[in-house]
């Protein structure tokens, strides 16, 4: 049986979070999502440290992140797993509310790998990124 990585979904919006795990689900990814709310929470994840250091190790498949959180925003949590040589390799997608062309700007210089403005047709986006299906983790 093919283990497949988690998908992080770093979103402290429990509407959001729900929107989106019920759009994945749809489409029959058999990733396990791990919902985090806030950006030190995925922090800890990805560096096990608090509740999360009895975690297997092993990197998400992919990180969907919110810009608009408590504790630390999403830029700061792309900042940080960007300047990692242990994390950097990760794919980013930023989802979030904003429009701001600035926000947008900044993601990209960090690295992200797509940004993409809150309600999103999940539908949509997967079709849009089907030739990097690595990205939602359909080749692991």
């Amino acid at each position: 049986m093919k283990t497949f990585k988690r998908i992080l979904l770093a979103e402290d919006d429990l509407k959001d979070v729900e929107l989106t795990v019920n759009a994945l689900s749809e489409h029959n990814l058999a990733n396990d999502i791990l919902v985090v709310r806030d950006g030190v929470e995925a922090l800890d994840f990805l560096y096990r440290r608090g509740a999360f250091a009895q975690e297997p190790d092993g990197n998400p498949i992919v990180i969907l992140l919110d810009l608009k959180m408590p504790k630390m925003d999403g830029i700061q949590v792309l900042r940080q797993i960007k300047s990692d040589k242990n994390l950097q390799t990760i794919p980013v997608v930023v989802l979030t509310s904003s429009r701001e062309s600035q926000d947008l700007q900044i993601c990209y210089q960090l690295g992200a790998n797509a940004y993409v403005v809150k309600p999103v047709k999940f539908a949509d986006f997967y079709r849009s990124r089907q030739a990097d299906r690595s990205v939602l983790g359909a080749d692991q």
